[in-house]
């Protein structure tokens, strides 16, 4: 829903109390400014510093820096209707006696007054439940991140910085700064433009690189630069990819038109090391979105609530960046563990969680990627909270024959070189990650004893390589078992 709207919404029924959760104080003032306009309401702004003040005069009312003192300044003003935004309240909410004069200030408010408490993380004091409603300022629109690049073009170029994005790189810088507020979108940009004297396509992956740098402060995200490849350079598992290529149709335009919704995720476990991360980091290069890294073993915080407040957050950043790919790489880490001593947060978590992949926004997909599947909760494997469930297994004659092609091809090697059919049979049981540090280790060998690289070298280091499927034989019987009935085959 429109920001402006929706708090104009507010404002409009005579709501006496809101509390406003609102991560952009500047953007949230000029919406408090265009409700008040368009319900001709006069607008007092109270902080810290500067006490109660009526928008549009140059101080404050004299001694109402303490919030109770503003409270009573309104009781005595007299004036009925009216739009009070409380600024730096969030301390005062375990203040007893702040929250009674709030309650009562809101008890007795005359028709037309609203009282609004912002706060950077709305949480309802019992005494203000049923009397309060809560409102949450939503990130910023495309439109309105379109509307910002437009005053930001215009404010470089009366100041003589040269601009020649086109079109469609002004589009692409939409998208790109998608997800940040508006004063941190404002501000990378003008960063881009600062840093080389010009505005131009060139400076979009600045932009990318300054944005990446944002989302990734508290370590719960991490953006990740597009994949070099696509899933053609996912060795194996051609029935996974090839359900990956057609859901990624489902994001062209004619496809809702069609009657297709957006995917909306998967889960992929089987035997470490068989390709599950790289299938993430590719399927976003493929269907050409952000990819973002949730790590749910950085969620949890030392304070009461830091848990919570991090999750919630991350998962406002990441619908802000719709369309996009969610990658959570090990989820059993962050979603499966004990709640033992942790005072119920795990439980929590793992319901916020569960809650929003059920009903994230169209155009998130996630891609969850699983080694010890028997850990998950039941909950996380239902249908409705992924597309499909797909179980890796160790890859086949073929799938080796194709990894090892993909391997040395990228290390500018020509695999009609080499004596495939036998590299295929010595790689029995072994990963693709197994099969790729084989060509790596041969590959440093030959370099250190000035040779080429051969067929022989890579067998000695085959047969030098204890391979997964024997280290850990019963696990991989276990993963198989489950994965009989339970989960869609990714391998032929």
């Amino acid at each position: 829903m429109d920001n402006r709207r929706d708090f104009r919404v507010l404002v409009r029924s005579r709501y006496p109390l809101i509390l406003a959760q609102e991560g952009d104080e500047d953007r949230f003032l000029r919406l408090a400014r265009l409700a008040a306009q368009e319900n001709s309401l006069p607008l007092w702004t109270w902080s810290r510093v500067r006490g109660l003040m009526r928008d549009g005069e140059p101080t404050g009312q004299y001694q109402t820096e303490d919030p109770k003192q503003a409270f009573a300044f309104i009781k005595a003003l007299g004036v009925p209707g009216g739009l009070f935004i409380f600024l730096d309240v969030q301390e005062h909410l375990d203040d007893a006696v702040f929250v009674r004069t709030v309650k009562e200030a809101a008890q007795r408010a005359d028709t037309g007054t609203t009282i609004v408490l912002a706060v950077q993380q709305a949480t309802m004091p019992p005494e203000l439940a049923g009397l309060a409603i809560v409102w949450e300022l939503e990130p910023p629109s495309e439109q309105e991140l379109g509307d910002l690049v437009q005053r930001t073009i215009q404010d470089l170029t009366a100041r003589s910085i040269p601009v020649t994005l086109t079109p469609d790189e002004q589009a692409q810088l939409v998208r790109s700064i998608k997800g940040l507020s508006a004063r941190e979108a404002a501000q990378i940009i003008n960063e881009a433009a600062m840093h080389d004297g010009h505005l131009a396509g060139a400076d979009l992956a600045f932009v990318h690189a300054a944005k990446a740098s944002l989302v990734e402060t508290d370590g719960v995200l991490e953006m990740y630069e597009p994949s070099n490849g696509t899933l053609d350079a996912v060795g194996g598992m051609q029935p996974l990819k090839d359900w990956l290529i057609s859901r990624g149709r489902a994001f062209e335009p004619k496809a809702q038109a069609f009657g297709l919704e957006p995917p909306r995720g998967v889960l992929v476990t089987g035997v470490p090391g068989c390709g599950k991360s790289l299938i993430a980091k590719t399927l976003a290069a493929t269907w050409r979105l952000p990819l973002i890294l949730l790590d749910p073993a950085r969620l949890y915080g030392s304070y009461v609530g830091q848990s919570e407040q991090r999750l919630a957050a991350a998962l406002r950043t990441v619908e802000a960046m719709t369309p996009c790919v969610l990658w959570i790489d090990e989820i059993e880490k962050g979603f499966a563990s004990s709640d033992t001593g942790d005072g119920g947060v795990s439980s929590r978590i793992r319901g916020t969680f569960l809650r929003w992949l059920q009903e994230r926004p169209a155009g998130v997909f996630v891609v969850a990627t699983c080694n010890q599947v028997q850990a998950m909760p039941p909950e996380f494997l239902r249908k409705g909270r992924f597309d499909e469930i797909f179980f890796v297994d160790l890859p086949d004659k073929d799938e080796r024959d194709q990894i090892f092609r993909l391997h040395l091809t990228k290390r500018k090697r020509d695999p009609a070189t080499f004596d495939l059919g036998a590299l295929v049979d010595a790689s029995d049981g072994f990963t693709g990650a197994e099969i790729e540090a084989a060509v790596v280790g041969a590959l440093y060998r030959a370099y250190e004893a000035n040779q080429e690289l051969s067929t022989q070298a890579v067998l000695a280091e085959l047969e030098g390589t204890v391979p997964l499927s024997r280290t850990r034989a019963e696990e991989i019987a276990a993963l198989r078992a489950w994965a009989k009935g339970r989960a869609v085959p990714a391998n032929r």
